[in-house]
């Protein structure tokens, strides 16, 4: 079983999380035999969470209790509060998930705290732009491994400007082989263009219920 957990903090971006929880939360478009999936909010504490929509999120668990090995995902949504000292530790706890084969997922501020801890330097990887990363994080020596495009998927690292939200989702969903390839495709085209042949496309690619 995959746990997913959902990094929450102060002033966190809504939007930029809205696919993915509700794809993996709600499991409506999962393939037959995929795998469990259990979706987690973690914090530094348990104390209330108020997001950018003004939205309150009471965390399910704290880092501590984050656990370490490849079936472990962590989802590290933007917000203007990342230079906050306390954020530190979910930093930590990102590198030695990393080191341990789980999944990090990152999007618009989160990848300014990566590049702060070095973690973009060797990685292929994205962000707002190479010049954002460089503006936010002084210490940032990933040049050459930034790719101008809108998210990026570098194995068991994928991370996302602040537009890439819908890319983003598809690279986790991908990774965590939980939709089928046409499903996922379909998924992807129809959210993308509001085509209504993509809707119908994927309505088709879905199991029948009996």
């Amino acid at each position: 079983m995959f746990t997913v957990y959902v990094y929450t903090l102060d002033n966190l971006a809504d939007w930029e999380l809205g696919y993915i929880t509700a794809e993996l939360n709600s499991k409506r478009f999962f393939k037959k035999d995929a795998p469990n999936v259990s979706v987690k909010t973690v914090a530094v504490s348990k104390e209330p969470v108020k997001t950018m929509g003004g939205l309150t999120i009471i965390p399910d668990s704290v880092i501590s209790e984050i656990m370490v090995n490849e079936k472990s995902v962590l989802l590290l949504p933007g917000a203007n509060t990342w230079d906050d000292s306390k954020h530190g530790a979910i930093i930590e706890k990102a590198a030695e998930l990393l080191s341990s084969g789980a999944t990090i997922c990152a999007i618009c501020g989160a990848t300014a705290a990566l590049a702060n801890a070095s973690l973009l330097d060797q990685r292929l990887h994205t962000s707002n732009g190479a010049k954002y990363l460089e503006m936010f994080s002084p210490c940032y020596k990933g040049q050459e491994f930034y790719i101008n495009e809108p998210s990026v998927a570098d194995h068991n690292f994928i991370t996302a400007s602040s537009t890439g939200a819908l890319l983003w989702t598809k690279q986790i969903l991908e990774r965590l082989k939980v939709f089928q390839s046409d499903t996922l495709d379909a998924w992807y085209r129809y959210f993308s263009s509001g085509m209504e042949q993509h809707f119908f496309a994927l309505m088709q690619t879905l199991p029948i219920s009996k």
